[in-house]
């Protein structure tokens, strides 16, 4: 059995739609009177948008339910589906504190209920029966103004025991007028000692390189393969890692077929810079991690020794995971298990050869 590390979940899409819509049936929210029968709101809800925008509706959707007083309920189900179904043992869960509180309340309101927002998360997710690694990464947002995403970055280096980064998220077409505030974000961030990750290069209206010397890992990053090459060495240089998405690039219609990432794997292999395969919304594709991992190797995007080499990168780049090694090793090491299967478990033959079974 492997063990992943997912290093990109965004709370807003990480619950499964059965879940979700048997919670708006048992609390009788308006919602259900929409979507009176699971087919109907399933179909609605992983359904394939036109754009990364109409794809990030849904997310509002979900904030809107997602409140203070929801989200134990909501974060408890995904921690145990992760760990049970998934066999996720480091998750860390990205999201933006402000848009869980309440949107009529004052702006200084919110920001103050933003700690009670990340602490009620971090206690939801602290499960002894389900016991996963479990951090937040806090999300600034393109929509917000400076003075909530500053206090966004602050709160996160406030709270290391639930927080391990800050991410850059919402619409990136909206970037560009305000680079030089989310470079000052990111330098803040850094300056505070967070780890930094951020939306760019997902689709062709993300493409700012100004950003990338400001990032421990990159979320998405697609396009910096497919289209900007030249920029890998650069990345391998700094040691950064594309957190990959598959599923996410056909919602989005980023990408019309999965095999124009068998170009991403083999250019950033070629360049030294590390991949790892997340699922970014597994509740709103209704897939997991895992199934991630399958589709690829099944429409031969990525072979077995370049999965194991995903998965360790997963756990290598990862903001909290508080071991050398992933769990592959650490459990080869407690069963003293001869050097033979730790060359195998790397992909290699008994000869040191590519293992292609």
């Amino acid at each position: 059995m492997s063990l992943h590390a997912e290093l990109h979940r965004h709370l807003g899409g990480a619950v499964v739609p059965r879940i979700f819509w048997r919670f708006l049936h048992r609390t009788g929210h308006p919602l259900a009177d929409r979507y009176p029968t699971y087919e109907g709101f399933e179909e609605f809800f992983t359904a394939p948008r036109s754009s990364l925008e109409s794809y990030l509706e849904l997310h509002t959707l979900a904030e809107s339910v997602q409140q203070e007083e929801t989200l134990a309920y909501f974060v408890s189900k995904l921690v145990r589906g992760a760990f049970v179904f998934e066999s996720i043992a480091y998750l860390e869960l990205r999201h933006t504190p402000y848009l869980r509180t309440d949107p009529e309340a004052a702006t200084d309101w919110r920001i103050a209920r933003m700690r009670d927002i990340v602490s009620c998360i971090g206690l939801a997710g602290d499960q002894p029966e389900y016991p996963l690694v479990f951090r937040q990464i806090l999300c600034m947002h393109s929509r917000l103004p400076y003075e909530v995403n500053r206090a966004i970055v602050e709160l996160a280096a406030s709270m290391p025991e639930y927080v391990c980064g800050v991410d850059l998220a919402g619409p990136d077409r909206l970037y560009g007028a305000r680079l030089h505030e989310f470079v000052e974000l990111f330098e803040l961030a850094r300056a505070l000692g967070l780890k930094t990750t951020g939306h760019v290069f997902e689709t062709p209206d993300g493409v700012y390189p100004q950003l990338l010397p400001h990032l421990d890992r990159i979320g998405h990053g697609v396009q910096i393969p497919l289209r900007h090459p030249e920029l890998l060495p650069q990345l391998a240089q700094r040691g950064q890692c594309l957190e990959i998405c598959p599923t996410t690039y056909l919602k989005t219609g980023t990408l019309a077929s999965l095999d124009e990432l068998r170009t991403v794997f083999e250019r950033c292999e070629e360049a030294g810079v590390d991949i790892a395969i997340c699922t970014d919304n597994a509740g709103l594709h209704n897939v997991r991690l895992p199934f991630e991992f399958e589709n690829l190797l099944i429409q031969d995007i990525i072979d077995f020794r370049q999965l194991r080499a995903c998965q360790d990168a997963a756990f290598r780049h990862a903001f909290a995971w508080p071991h050398k090694e992933p769990p592959r090793e650490l459990l080869f090491q407690a069963a003293g298990s001869p050097d033979t299967n730790v060359t195998r478990a790397h992909g290699l033959g008994p000869s040191g050869g590519k293992d292609t079974s």
